[in-house]
């Protein structure tokens, strides 16, 4: 497939199911009085939805049109309506400094060069109000189940030859970098999830 376009077009609906750790999240904004949120790289929409239903001013971001499309429908079909618009996370977001009260975004920023991962880094923490809260999850592992050949352009930045996301690159993260990239938040939690995926729950401290 090798694009999100392609992969929505092709599957439909991806990742229907709520990160494990969503319901701890949502918990944590209602007590931090959060409002406006960005579900960043919303795909097809599952968080979009999610946060939604439990009463935020959500706003939806994704590269890919098909999926902003099934996210537009699954929200009509649920009386919902949430702000959707289309770019990618690797360049400037569309919103202003300080626009959000937090952040959400699973499995979405690793896809990309580690450079192109920083900038969207520093775009999250510009749109986050101070204090405002982030959730992100990227890769800890090669998905070894999703392809079998890969090459290394980069050191820790994996593009798979073949499966449904081939030559789309991974940036596979450790401890020391997540707390590294991540200085300007205070970090609130940090853990692998059962998908082997390193989960970042921070504040936006200057």
């Amino acid at each position: 497939m090798g694009t999100w376009e392609d992969i929505f077009k092709e599957r439909g609906k991806v990742f229907v199911k709520p990160q494990e750790d969503m319901k701890k999240v949502i918990r944590l904004l209602k007590k931090e009085k959060v409002k406006r949120v960005l579900d960043l790289g919303c795909g097809s929409g599952r968080h979009t939805l999610l946060l939604a239903k439990a009463g935020f001013d959500v706003y939806g971001a994704d590269v890919s049109e098909a999926g902003l499309k099934i996210t537009r429908k699954w929200l009509k079909e649920n009386g919902l309506k949430v702000k959707l618009k289309q770019f990618s996370c690797y360049k400037k977001f569309p919103y202003k400094d300080g626009f959000f009260d937090a952040v959400v975004s699973t499995q979405v920023i690793h896809h990309g060069y580690h450079k192109q991962v920083k900038y969207c880094v520093s775009e999250i923490g510009r749109v986050l109000r101070t204090n405002g809260i982030v959730f992100v999850t990227v890769s800890a592992s090669r998905w070894k189940r999703r392809a079998t050949k890969f090459k290394m352009p980069e050191v820790r930045t994996y593009v798979p030859l073949d499966g449904e996301e081939k030559g789309l690159p991974h940036f596979i993260y450790n401890k020391t970098i997540m707390k590294k990239d991540f200085s300007d938040f205070k970090i609130l939690d940090l853990h692998v999830d059962s998908g082997k995926h390193y989960c970042l729950l921070g504040k936006k401290s200057i």
